[in-house]
């Protein structure tokens, strides 16, 4: 035993890799297997969260009597020591560490030396550790996220705002439907990406249980205080099972479905935008400084960060299958198979926190042609409608007053007009049945893109009063969630990640 100890001392000391286990093997790994094993490609950016947890469980065992007032005085000057190492860059991992614990121990033995430093993995297991870590991360995300959201949020509503009485076709199939305000279809991406922070704020409320104390999977015989490891590190509780605390990644899970709906959310809005953005429709100029040309066409302004945000959806969207079918079929109690967690939300943190800035500033600072949008809103006969609603206020029961409109439709666009183009002797002999010769004609009363979006002022429609509501109670949610976004889910012992964030 003292010739393990001194040849673990000496490889620490020499700056070669050590082992977290491997008592009852007679040998290392195999280089093949090493190299499948290795994870410090992807999870060293957990090594801020990880020395956090080994702070605060190293209080613990000074608690629980298994360390002494001094030792724990070392314990914590080596951390510290540790922490200030890995944030210039002077401590990083190297090719024989298997993951960001094993090289984040082999400097802690570095420093502290292997008496000292071999003592704080007592009652703690990488799977308790890592399952908290995951979450320490993803919730400190979460906030990042969300923070980036409500600015695209706030420029929508800015947009919609300036749109002011705008009135543009709006569209079911793609196919002129009924006018809206510019302002209302703007504000129906604003909700859902409302909602998306929303469901960042719901999910906090089920990540917020620390897994520290839970051990491999049953717990720990040392009697440490796992509450107080959890609220050092923000947590305000601990899981209540701890088999389900390192074996469960439900919670992994749902940070990946949020940050996959954000951008579908994302991918919708812009869709829109690279349609609206085309010739065929021009509705919309993309300013210059968010769009990008042509190596061999000089003429072409693309709509670039629209299609990278469209095609980054597909992304975000395979993050989460590539998570939820690892997650599917995995036995109780934890498996290395879980490792496979943190590619996933690094990746959509990666690509969210990367899009979003840009994206803001393509909404921001995109033009609408208002005079555009405003002719091109009645037409397609997307006054149909009111025509039947009008004919339903004169007492005809809306089954006829559907035929009535859509015959006035045949008629239009049988002479390639609009509808408001019909003469009085149309609208006369199509009403015939059902109603005065006198009235018949008053339905031109409706026939305009303004009357039709005035009329609609029931809760949510597009008039312009409640579309004025809405943006009110968007920026009051906003200002609401914004709370969310600016908070901390940092404990005392807990210190927000630098470069590694």
């Amino acid at each position: 035993m003292s010739e393990q100890r001194e040849s673990r001392k000496e490889s620490t000391a020499n700056g070669e890799g050590i082992a977290l286990w491997g008592g009852r093997f007679t040998s290392g790994p195999s280089a093949a297997l090493a190299a499948l094993s290795k994870s410090t490609q992807f999870d060293w950016r957990l090594a801020d969260d990880d020395i956090a947890g080994s702070r605060a469980h190293a209080r613990a065992l000074g608690r629980a009597g298994l360390l002494t007032p001094d030792e724990l005085a070392d314990m914590e000057a080596a951390l510290d020591k540790l922490q200030s190492a890995v944030d210039s860059g002077e401590f990083a991992p190297i090719e024989a560490d298997e993951d960001e614990a094993t090289a984040l121990e082999r400097g802690l033995l570095d420093i502290a030396g292997d008496e000292l430093g071999g003592k704080l993995r007592a009652g703690r297991s990488r799977n308790d550790q890592i399952a908290a870590l995951i979450r320490m991360w993803t919730r400190r995300q979460a906030r990042v996220v969300a923070g980036l959201v409500l600015e695209t949020v706030n420029a929508l509503i800015g947009q919609a705002e300036a749109a002011g009485h705008t009135v543009m076709p709006g569209r079911t199939h793609m196919q002129h439907a009924q006018p809206v305000l510019l302002a209302h279809q703007l504000m129906a991406h604003a909700w859902p990406l409302l909602r998306d922070v929303a469901r960042f704020v719901d999910w906090d409320k089920r990540a917020d249980a620390s897994p520290y104390g839970s051990g491999a999977l049953a717990g720990n015989t040392l009697g440490l205080d796992p509450l107080a490891v959890a609220k050092e590190l923000g947590f305000s509780r601990t899981t209540e099972n701890s088999i389900d605390g390192t074996a469960s990644r439900d919670v992994v899970a749902e940070f990946s479905f949020i940050c996959a709906m954000l951008g579908v959310d994302i991918s919708r809005l812009s869709e829109e935008i690279i349609i609206w953005n085309t010739q065929e429709f021009a509705f919309v100029r993309l300013d210059d400084a968010y769009s990008t040309g042509s190596s061999i066409m000089p003429q072409k302004k693309n709509p670039d960060i629209a299609e990278l945000a469209r095609g980054k959806s597909g992304r975000l969207v395979g993050d989460l299958t590539g998570l939820m079918t690892t997650l599917k079929g995995l036995p109780t109690a934890y498996a290395r198979d879980l490792q496979e967690d943190k590619e996933a939300v690094f990746d959509q943190v990666d690509t969210l926190t990367v899009l979003l800035p840009a994206f803001t500033g393509m909404i921001a600072t995109m033009k609408f042609d208002k005079d555009r949008l405003e002719q091109e809103a009645p037409t397609g006969f997307a006054l149909a409608t009111d025509i039947a609603e009008w004919l339903v206020k004169n007492g005809v029961p809306f089954r006829h007053a559907h035929e009535l409109s859509g015959e006035c439709v045949r008629i239009a666009e049988s002479r390639g007009v609009e509808l408001w183009d019909l003469t009085d002797d149309d609208f006369i002999a199509a009403f015939a049945d059902f109603l005065p010769s006198v009235l018949a004609p008053k339905v031109r009363e409706v026939l305009s893109a303004q009357g039709s979006v005035d009329s609609r002022n029931g809760v949510g429609g597009t008039a312009f009063a409640r579309v004025s509501e809405q943006i009110k109670q968007a920026k009051d949610r906003s200002s609401q969630l914004v709370q969310f976004a600016t908070s901390t889910s940092d404990g005392s012992a807990y210190r927000p990640a630098g470069s590694l964030s």
